[in-house]
């Protein structure tokens, strides 16, 4: 797949916890974590960790909350064209869970794309803006 995007990195994880005030102090005066942004609307609270993001959202939230533990890791990506990398992905049989949408990640607003591994694990693909 080099051919349509190249790796860049660690984009953000996204956790699902039992009480976010608890889990934001531990990340903040443990890890040294700083407040980047909260989106209300989704009850998501983001995290600096260096140039990665950490985001807490509850556990008992909307869908397609599964619970405690990881939501899904964000990849940070250079590619021309996400549209064709999902087009690309499809054909190889991956599967892709959403179309193309705009969403918020370490790097800003931009495209992203949500697929599963093949163990089932939600991975989003991200170009960096």
């Amino acid at each position: 797949m080099s051919d349509r995007f190249e790796p860049l990195g660690l984009d953000h994880v996204v956790l699902r916890v039992r009480d976010q005030a608890v889990s934001q102090r531990f990340y903040v005066d443990v890890l040294g974590c700083s407040l980047d942004h909260v989106n209300t609307r989704i009850s998501l609270v983001q995290l600096r960790f260096g140039q990665a993001l950490i985001d807490l959202l509850p556990a008992d939230g909307p869908p397609p909350a599964e619970g405690r533990g990881m939501d899904h890791v964000c990849l940070s990506i250079r590619c021309d064209d996400l549209h064709a990398v999902a087009a690309a992905l499809r054909a190889r049989g991956v599967t892709v869970d959403s179309d193309v949408v705009q969403r918020r990640g370490a790097f800003g607003d931009g495209p992203s794309l949500y697929i599963r591994d093949p163990d089932g694990y939600r991975l989003e693909l991200k170009p960096r803006a």
